[in-house]
């Protein structure tokens, strides 16, 4: 008898041995695969069984897991692979067990159709397994965090894990030999959070977000030469390579993509991927040449902003404080340790501020977002749920926000904190604020705006009991109705508000007594979405309409003809001046969004972001670190893209996740906060109408997903800074 017959042998023998213990009965699938082995160790010297799920019931499992546990006769067995190729109604903890038992031995593990719970998942991802391919597939897990190790897998296919969006800051960490990853069909769609994830994997060369329809796995199509030239589209590999040509005996064939995520339409995401990854070699099936790699190089440095305020080095937070404090002028380094001497060019205060947030800033692709407007424990009304519609920042008071919700209520409360400044509640429940603004001398009033044309100046040093009882203001000035209202605005003054709404009319009211000094008609060809006063100019007025017009008034001269009139391609929701007044940012429907010079309207910034096709894609831009960057969303996407105001170049996407897959989020309105660099407010709202409507804090300063305490920032600047 041979020495692998004997081991077979011996092997079935104990695995009987432990199925008598369980009592239950053998396999006669399992007896088969173990001289299946033995048979391949006499003839190929490597001991190696496949174990197919498919073909065991649950009782069969856990006299395996015994087996695998013992280390004593199945020690004979090297590389085991584990495959199921159908679905299995098996317990999934004794499937995780028996995977945890062969551990080290593992070669394969392909359990794609295994429908494993999410907290079997994230126990295996935490943990992780000595198996060399892993593949896996997942209709729950949403954001993708394998922080145990996987030390010698070179393989990780993860299509159609319909559910995963996004992956978390450590995520790949132990992964130091994988050289092959798949994850079509996912909806990850972040190129930062996505690029930082994947540079934790040094030996990465083939990655896939869509697959060729004739390739099965990660390497280069067997198409040859396939020209990849045209790849500056915001849709998959197929859009642009579909029509192109292979130098194959002249014979013309098409690259079939199959299976996209999202972030194969985000635009210029080939090269985006190709210049943020460089030891890559294969890309969706496509190889990746030199040529490829410079022209990447060339659009990401047009399209993509890597460090903020244009910087083009990066420096250290110990650098930046280092040259302040000594008045050097230079990198960092040990000769500039020694250098006692003063600089020549003397920096300012808002420099070394804006250095500082740099390099924060370029170390953080998941940033702290907050959720702020749930205080429903601090009113101590059981069941209450605030729906916010509006919200302000504070112009001079660097703690405080107001907003108000769909039931009218008005609240003022301490962001910073979360304590409950004052809350007016609802008199009419069939109205809600869709106008908010706080005046400037006045600091603790502010003007609300509501749906049923009602104009209200309150002031949050009153108590509760006084506006409770006082409904028609709690300052006692009374306001004519602006029918259709929907924007509210006081000029730089504190003397005149501004009002517009579903119409072609504007209003201009003394905020001292209430009377309504001007009713403007016919300003545009369709409703008037906007009109907001100048910052530093009382009497300067813009306005944005439906009719694809935004016109500049002046109150100094009767406004019957505008100062001038600039016009988008399609119409305008949002337009606002930007602190210092010198230009106009306008956002038409669809992400049509420019900067304009406010002087003549003439165009400065088109900021080139995709459409997405729909009309009812209301999109609102707001100003960022004084006049340096833009924030723009829109009410059908759950992102918020931050650009350069100057150039127009992206330097980060935020995207807004619910809990799980099926609670999506969108952007209804957003604000960059007035006194800390890198800051925002985002009011989002849940697809599902009876879902609540919250206003999220994002510090892009600090890395983190959702955060139950908010991390109060360091860089405090005045809310006129100006940009540079």
């Amino acid at each position: 008898m041979s020495s692998s017959s004997h081991v077979s042998e011996s092997l079935t023998c104990r695995y009987m041995e432990i199925c008598q213990m369980h009592e239950v009965q053998p396999s006669s699938d399992v007896i088969s695969w173990f001289k299946k082995a033995m048979l391949h160790k006499f003839t190929c010297q490597t001991c190696k069984i496949v174990i197919s799920l498919d073909r065991l019931k649950n009782a069969d499992l856990f006299p395996l897991i015994d087996l695998f546990c013992s280390n004593d006769h199945s020690n004979a067995l090297e590389t085991i692979d584990l495959l199921c190729e159908s679905s299995v109604d098996l317990n999934e903890y004794a499937i995780l067990s028996l995977m945890r038992a062969i551990n080290k031995r593992l070669r394969v593990v392909d359990i794609r159709d295994t429908h494993l719970k999410e907290d079997i998942l994230r126990d295996l991802f935490a943990t992780g397994l000595d198996c060399k391919v892993l593949n896996i597939k997942s209709t729950e897990i949403q954001k993708l965090n394998m922080v145990g190790k996987f030390m010698h897998m070179h393989t990780l296919n993860m299509d159609f894990c319909t559910a995963l969006s996004s992956m978390e800051k450590d995520c790949f960490t132990y992964m130091p030999n994988l050289i092959r990853l798949s994850m079509c069909a996912t909806r990850v769609s972040n190129l930062w959070t996505t690029v930082a994830a994947l540079l934790k994997l040094p030996s990465l060369l083939e990655l896939r977000f869509q697959n060729c329809l004739c390739c099965k796995d990660t390497s280069p199509c067997h198409l040859k030469d396939v020209n990849t030239t045209n790849t500056s589209s915001n849709m998959p590999v197929e859009g642009y390579l579909g029509k192109m040509h292979i130098d194959e005996h002249t014979v013309s064939q098409k690259y079939n993509s199959h299976h996209p995520s999202p972030i194969c339409f985000q635009k210029h995401y080939r090269e985006y991927m190709i210049a943020s990854l460089p030891r890559l070699r294969v890309l969706d099936n496509c190889q990746i040449g030199k040529l490829d790699g410079e022209r990447a190089k060339i659009v990401f440095s047009s399209y993509y902003e890597v460090l903020p305020n244009k910087r083009q080095h990066k420096e250290s937070i110990i650098s930046v404080l280092h040259t302040r404090e000594t008045g050097t002028n230079g990198i960092f380094n040990k000769k500039s340790l020694k250098s006692k001497g003063p600089s020549l060019h003397k920096k300012s205060q808002s420099f070394y501020s804006r250095s500082l947030c740099a390099a924060k800033l370029g170390s953080s692709a998941w940033p702290v977002l907050h959720p702020i407007s749930n205080i429903s424990k601090i009113l101590k009304e059981e069941g209450k749920v605030l729906r916010p519609r509006q919200f302000e920042y504070h112009q001079t008071d660097p703690s405080l926000m107001a907003f108000g919700t769909l039931e009218g209520e008005v609240v003022v409360l301490n962001h910073e904190t979360g304590n409950l400044v004052n809350y007016v509640p609802f008199f009419d429940t069939n109205k809600s604020v869709l106008g908010l603004c706080w005046l400037k001398s006045f600091k603790s009033k502010l003007v609300v705006g509501y749906d049923n044309g009602s104009l209200k100046l309150y002031d949050i040093n009153d108590t509760l009991s006084e506006v409770a009882d006082d409904c028609r203001s709690s300052t006692g000035v009374n306001f004519d109705d602006f029918q259709h209202l929907t924007s509210v605005h006081v000029n730089a003054t504190d003397e005149q508000i501004l009002t517009s709404g579903y119409s072609k009319k504007v209003a201009v009211y003394d905020i001292s007594t209430g009377k309504r000094l001007h009713l403007f008609t016919d300003m545009h060809r369709e409703a008037i979405n906007v009109a907001k006063f100048a910052h530093h100019s009382p009497s300067l007025f813009v306005t944005s309409s439906f009719d694809h017009d935004v016109k500049m008034w002046d109150l100094r001269q009767k406004p019957v003809n505008p100062c001038y009139t600039a016009s988008s391609s399609s119409g305008n929701v949002m337009v606002c001046f930007s602190p210092d007044d010198l230009y106009l940012l306008v956002s038409a429907v669809d992400n049509k969004v420019k900067q304009l010079l406010a002087v003549d309207g003439r165009l400065h910034t088109n900021f080139d972001i995709a459409s997405t096709g729909s009309c009812q894609n209301y999109t609102r831009s707001y100003y960022m670190n004084g006049r340096d960057y833009i924030i723009s969303g829109s009410c059908d996407e759950p992102i918020v893209r931050v650009c350069c105001a100057q150039t127009g170049r992206r330097l980060r996407d935020i995207y807004l996740e619910g809990q799980n897959a099926r609670s999506l989020m969108f952007v209804q309105s957003l604000r960059g906060d007035p006194f800390r660099h890198f800051h925002m407010a985002i009011l989002a709202a849940y697809v599902r109408p009876s879902s609540k409507w919250e206003i999220i804090k994002v510090n892009l300063l600090s890395s983190g997903q959702y955060s139950s305490e908010y991390q109060k920032s360091q860089h405090l600047c005045p809310s006129y800074r100006l940009g540079t």
